[in-house]
């Protein structure tokens, strides 16, 4: 079994923001795309410092991160960002990677667009019971 590569869009909603208030032009949204792996052991978003510097994000705070390795190193967190995925979206933060490392997809961004890796056809899907919109279940 390969590994799931999906298409992530991400955008500065501070800048979004700014231009919906009627300042600047749609052109001064800082955005981008990057093919990101959707790591299932992976807990956060982690994008290249390269990507986060691109989109204009703040650092926000710090982590300790664990590598498959169990090498452990802190890292910054930064944002906020708007990912769309899978034609769902939602605000995310970040963990720093290192420059032009690969983007990965973890735990929480699934949980909050309601999708599923499925490892067979290395594809997202969205849960049988969500084809159209995440359900988020609250108890």
């Amino acid at each position: 079994m390969g590994e799931i590569v999906v298409d992530a869009e991400l955008e500065n909603p501070i800048d979004r923001g700014v231009f919906e208030r009627g300042y600047g032009k749609e052109s001064d949204i800082r955005r981008t795309s990057v093919k990101a792996v959707v790591d299932i052991g992976a807990v956060m978003l982690m994008l290249p410092q390269n990507v986060v510097e691109r989109l204009g994000a703040a650092v926000s705070g710090t982590v300790i991160v664990t590598y498959a390795d169990e090498r452990r190193e802190e890292r910054p967190t930064a944002g906020p960002f708007t990912l769309r995925l899978c034609n769902r979206s939602m605000p995310v933060d970040c963990v720093v990677g290192p420059p032009l490392s690969e983007p990965l997809i973890g735990q929480i961004v699934l949980e909050r667009l309601d999708l599923i890796a499925d490892c067979t056809n290395r594809v997202l899907v969205p849960r049988p019971e969500s084809p159209d919109y995440p359900l988020l279940k609250l108890k």
